[in-house]
């Protein structure tokens, strides 16, 4: 297959670049960290930079591709809130690098992808996104907002044959969690992530979770009426 990758250059996307190449697939690898590039390419994959913030810049990327079996939108970061300073540049700085960088790859690739026998677009949410969560109001609004575009295009994009997969993970043990300072249960290795969600891709599936024991249970805290939940946030803000 020919698999592109966003966010390659760190954690989840970086391990499925490596795991793809080793299986024998054309990789591309595309970050902004030239040492982790240069790592991913000791690996036989092709990269390259490419600022997602830069519409045009990611558009004539795109436009490089013949065709696109496999499109994995990886690209993303957190940032926490600590009320009672609400930060609205923190806000935007999470939004754009997770919504926004996500709606110019998908822009970028869609006609290589259109292109493909059997084309499948991927992108990485969070489980985060289950619950209204102390601290993550905007790490989990970004994700919610690319679980709802994710959902929306997987219809979409369903009369052109584009399968569309919605990647959910727990904590998963990553430069970008290392920086959590509380607890993070049950999290799992990037190279667990890996296997996941390469075996949620080989079966075409719309939603990718893992791992189930953690995501099992905040779908199940989910459904609880919302004043509940409420009293609940409210405990673990108490408790932190």
């Amino acid at each position: 297959m020919n698999i592109v990758i966003t966010g390659a250059t760190s954690g989840i996307g970086k391990q499925l670049a490596i795991d793809y190449g080793a299986q024998g697939h054309v990789v591309w690898g595309i970050g902004r960290n030239e040492a982790q590039l240069a790592e991913l390419a000791a690996h036989g994959i092709h990269t390259e930079s490419v600022d997602l913030l830069n519409r045009e810049q990611t558009l004539a990327w795109g436009n490089r591709f013949d065709s696109v079996d496999l499109a994995i939108l990886s690209a993303g970061s957190c940032e926490y809130i600590d009320m009672p300073n609400f930060d609205s540049a923190l806000l935007a700085r999470v939004m754009r690098i997770n919504v926004e960088t996500m709606g110019h790859s998908i822009e970028a690739l869609l006609p290589a992808l259109r292109r493909a026998s059997r084309p499948h677009l991927v992108g990485i949410g969070s489980s985060a996104a289950y619950l209204p969560l102390p601290r993550a109001e905007a790490y989990g609004a970004s994700k919610a907002a690319v679980a709802y575009l994710i959902e929306t295009l997987r219809i979409t994009l369903s009369p052109e044959q584009i399968d569309v997969s919605l990647v959910c993970p727990g904590f998963v043990k990553t430069p970008l969690t290392d920086k959590n300072d509380f607890a993070m249960p049950m999290r799992i290795s990037v190279e667990q992530a890996s296997r996941a969600i390469r075996r949620g891709i080989d079966k075409r599936q719309a939603e990718i979770h893992f791992p189930k024991r953690f995501t099992y249970i905040l779908k199940t805290l989910s459904l609880l009426p919302r004043g509940i939940w409420k009293r609940i946030g409210m405990k673990m803000i108490k408790g932190s």
